[in-house]
């Protein structure tokens, strides 16, 4: 039952990093691919009917690991509080850059609000590697299973580092790097004419800053947690995930430069799916690494629910999930092909 939860809330995280993950890399470029108010309202419309429902994903993934690992939720909430609350701001300042630009039709008004939509989305990418990044790191669990860090210490990796260091940054910059491409990917699969051209453009681009950036976190993780190859040496089968991710790398410039867009996009798809899940297979069966001292580890086994509990959970998370893919499925088909834009002062 462990193990079944921890790939539930593995893949829930996964869905939300791939559907909102396309939503953040069009705001990274939201100013880059459009210059002037109708190719901006353009990339809003390509987003428009599906980027609030890309979040419901964050916030079931959520409610699962609270219903799951209650020890691991009220343990990470309590020492990424300030994080967090940055992230809650973020996420609503991107969804008022969106939802307020049209309220009011002048010039400035528009800019500023398309500038607050960027800035939230490239800060968001940002955010969100560095999170990944103090997982993988680990952080200063006490014995009683909790911990604090503060925004930054020496910035360098000790046991009492803080959210941000030389290696969250990298991982930051990985999934700034790694999102724009994706959001370019998508920008190019669903506009035409300039945006499509310029989109795929900075995916060309981009995609070099996502291999380097890939090969030095790979470095760096190999040396600050070698432990991670562990499950890799041990089930040689898990090498499939990293197998998917760089197949997944070579597809995102092959199809980039073949103006493939569909398949750059599932290429781009399939690295994150790739990456993500090799990082928690890496990590298994740790699920918060401690870097104070290792039996301080949350692990799946030591976090979970009771068993009648996860049981009856596994019913009802069952029934919502296939309520929510039948909606995602759907809704994704009627918003098949390129966008219409609509007429000024109609929608985005």
């Amino acid at each position: 039952m462990e193990i079944l939860w921890f790939c539930i809330v593995a893949f829930m995280i996964a869905m939300y990093v791939i559907l909102d993950g396309f939503d953040l890399g069009a705001g990274v470029l939201h100013l880059l691919v459009a210059k002037n108010d109708p190719e901006r309202r353009s990339v809003l419309a390509a987003i428009g009917p599906v980027w609030d429902g890309n979040e419901v994903w964050l916030i079931a993934a959520g409610g699962t690991l609270y219903f799951a690992f209650p020890l691991l939720y009220a343990s990470s909430f309590s020492g990424f509080y300030l994080p967090l609350m940055m992230v809650l701001w973020l996420l609503m300042l991107r969804g008022l850059g969106i939802e307020l630009r049209h309220h009011v039709h002048h010039p400035m008004w528009k800019t500023f609000w398309d500038a607050v939509f960027a800035l939230g989305s490239t800060l968001l990418a940002i955010f969100f590697g560095a999170a990944l990044g103090n997982v993988v790191r680990g952080v200063p669990l006490q014995a009683d299973g909790y911990f604090f860090e503060p925004l930054w210490t020496t910035f360098t990796v000790v046991p009492e580092a803080g959210i941000l260091d030389w290696f969250t940054v990298t991982m930051g910059l990985v999934a700034l790097f790694t999102l724009t491409v994706h959001g370019a990917n998508y920008l190019a699969m669903k506009t035409e004419g300039v945006i499509q051209s310029r989109s795929r453009t900075i995916a060309g681009k981009a995609w070099w800053g996502v291999l380097l950036t890939s090969f030095i976190a790979l470095i760096s993780t190999s040396s600050i947690r070698p432990e991670t190859w562990t499950n890799f040496t041990e089930h040689l089968w898990g090498f499939i995930f990293p197998f998917l991710g760089v197949l997944g790398l070579v597809g995102m410039i092959h199809h980039n430069r073949t103006n493939q867009d569909i398949r750059a996009f599932l290429s781009s798809t399939t690295f994150i799916a790739g990456m993500l899940a090799s990082t928690a297979f890496g990590l298994f069966p740790n699920v918060l690494p401690a870097s104070t001292d290792p039996k301080h580890s949350l692990t799946v086994y030591n976090t979970i629910a009771h068993e009648y509990g996860l049981g009856v959970g596994l019913v009802w998370w069952t029934i919502g999930i296939v309520i929510a893919l039948g909606y995602f499925i759907y809704l994704f088909y009627s918003f098949r092909g390129k966008i219409k834009l609509s007429a000024e002062g109609e929608g985005y």
